[in-house]
């Protein structure tokens, strides 16, 4: 031992000794997190501390947290009760359905109105940038009218041979391209298919003769600027041909004359009637019945077939809400060698088209699909409205970009803009159609738009670009459908009843909660109806599994209308016509 070392003394700071010589643990520092997630002003926890407890917090803490234990006790019943009856009183907007089905006495899909967004663009402008972003070598964009033309039918009657052609006569296919796709053709048993290989560019619809994802492709006029949506005809594939539709302008349904094609296509089962009434519910402003093949030799340019398909199509269009004078044309081609596609067929070939087309007969005036396409003038665009643009896909390009179609307003780099149903705000970094950078977009413009910090998950197919006022994201509505089909193990529809909801750009599940009336053929009206049968118009309340964002037809159609589809059918078609109060 060292004689000069000091008396040991235990330090200050040192924890008290224990038995065993292993030290006590150190109690925990009594920190406020616990209780400061508590809303000191909540009913609830002013009850459970003061009365309950006494104004013992730890015991308090305990109790808010053991629901089973706190429901035991009457002072929290009475609460709990109290905020139930506060949730009702928000859901008062339900109530709106039965005062609706006084109102509405029949539905009919008709954008007749297509009325112009209740707010004006005041507000957009404030929400713009303050410096704005200047775009190089960016251009004000072509001042033609860009028109979207979805090309549909049942299979096999020559949508994509027609969409080919068209790009082959307007010089977008050169001879040499046109020759290997002929070779290919040969090689495949399949002469007649070269034409639709222009569009059918991967493997699988090639071989099988079958689109299945919608071709997209480009043409223009001297009056427009077009883009071809070649639409899968398989009823396997509507959900493909419900997202190309919905960025359509003009539908054209493409009809095989051919004998036994024709009545395939269009009796029950074929998608002629599908795929015609998708396009009226999707939205297609006109729509251009093309009667192929009409160069077959079964048909031989016969008026007489040429008319018995006119006279069956008539009725139904007319079922499917559109105005024959007004909305659809009727027209004779041959997709494959050109007849009337871009230049008038022979008279020596068919010598009744002339005469016809020169009175007007079937609302055409004109001698080809072309010179049709062009003189067709669309209404309702509105260029200094809100932006709205339905996301249709987004790719990743050192940064996230989103694809869509400009339904309302103008977008221009620099603004700053409101994705929904995510109320996420970003700015506009650069505007584009096809790789062109826009300094501006206007209405029926198809997009790719570039926003600035965005990622893959913020930018989803179905969100919509908004600037201010933002359209609403709602997952209840109250809306009026038309009852087309039903499901074979559900023939009617009742509260609780399942499909899948698409509306513009986005699919959801929904769930039919509430009947409010329906409205039978002859017009008799049932309120607090238990169910509903096809053919009957039925006003009805609507829960999606997710929040969409949609707006009332009245506002906005493009965001209004909507099919419920379900075991490959499309059950009805439907116009919203209510939404929930906005929440404070």
């Amino acid at each position: 031992m060292n004689p000069a070392a000091g008396e040991w003394k235990p330090s200050a700071a040192a924890a008290e000794w224990t038995p065993g010589g292993i030290a006590a643990p150190a109690p925990p520092p009594k920190t406020e997190s616990a209780v400061s997630d508590v809303d000191e002003s909540d009913p609830l926890w002013q009850v459970v501390l003061n009365k309950i407890c006494d104004g013992d917090r730890d015991r308090a803490l305990k109790l808010i947290n053991d629901p089973d234990q706190l429901t035991q006790y009457p002072e929290v019943e009475a609460i709990l009760a109290a905020g139930d009856a506060m949730e009702e009183d928000g859901d008062d907007w339900e109530k709106e359905g039965d005062k609706l089905a006084k109102d509405v006495d029949g539905m009919a899909i008709d954008d007749s109105k297509p009325a112009a967004p209740v707010e004006s663009a005041t507000k957009m402008e404030e929400v713009e940038e303050e410096e704005p972003t200047e775009v190089v070598d960016a251009v004000e964009g072509d001042p033609r009218e860009h028109l979207n033309l979805v090309f549909i039918g049942h299979v096999d009657a020559g949508k994509s041979t027609l969409s080919g052609n068209i790009l082959y006569l307007t010089e977008n296919v050169d001879k040499r391209t046109i020759e290997k796709y002929e070779a290919e053709a040969k090689e495949r048993n399949r002469e007649s298919w070269f034409l639709a290989f222009i569009m059918d560019t991967n493997e699988e619809e090639r071989a099988k003769g079958k689109t299945v994802e919608v071709g997209r492709a480009q043409f223009e006029t001297d009056l427009h600027r077009y883009s071809i949506l070649d639409a899968p005809g398989h009823k396997n594939y509507v959900p493909n041909m419900i997202m190309g539709a919905s960025q359509a302008d003009v539908g054209i349904l493409v009809i095989s004359a051919r004998k036994g094609e024709f009545e395939a296509g269009f009796d029950k089962g074929g998608q002629t009637r599908e795929h015609a009434l998708l396009a009226k519910t999707l939205g297609v402003t006109y729509l251009v019945v093309v009667i192929n093949k009409m160069d077959e030799p079964t048909v031989k340019w016969s008026k007489e077939r040429y008319e018995h398909c006119i006279g069956k199509l008539r009725p139904f269009l007319k079922g499917c809400g559109f105005k024959i004078k007004k909305e659809v044309k009727f027209i004779p081609i041959s997709g494959l060698n050109g007849a009337n596609v871009k230049d008038e067929v022979a008279e020596s070939e068919c010598g009744w088209w002339k005469k016809m087309w020169q009175a007007g007969e079937n609302n055409t005036d004109k001698p080809t699909l072309m010179s049709l396409l062009d003189s067709l003038e669309m209404q309702g665009r509105v260029a200094d409205a809100p932006v709205r643009i339905p996301v249709l896909d987004r790719y990743t390009d050192r940064g996230t970009i989103a694809m869509g179609k400009v339904e309302s307003g103008t977008i221009r780099p620099g603004m700053k803009v409101i994705v929904m149903p995510t109320r996420q705000q970003f700015k506009v970094d650069g505007v584009w159609s096809e790789e062109t950078p826009l300094a501006s977009a206007r209405p029926g413009e198809n997009v790719l738009v570039k926003l600035s910090g965005a990622s893959m998950e913020d930018l989803q197919k179905g969100f919509v670009i908004c600037t201010a006022p933002a359209c609403r994201a709602v997952d209840k509505l109250i809306c009026q459908i038309m009852i087309m089909d039903l499901p074979d193990q559900a023939k009617i529809l009742t509260a609780g009843f399942k499909a899948n909801f698409h509306a513009h750009c986005v699919e959801e599940e929904a769930t039919v909660t509430k009947i409010f009336e329906t409205t039978d053929r002859k017009g008799k009206v049932t309120k607090g109806a238990r169910f509903a049968n096809v053919g009957q118009t039925v006003i009805c309340m609507i829960e999606l599994e997710r929040t969409a964002p949609l707006e009332t037809f009245d506002d906005y159609p493009f965001l209004g209308r909507f099919t419920l589809r379900t075991e490959g059918k499309t059950c009805a078609i439907g116009v919203v016509k209510k939404l929930p109060p906005k929440k404070e």
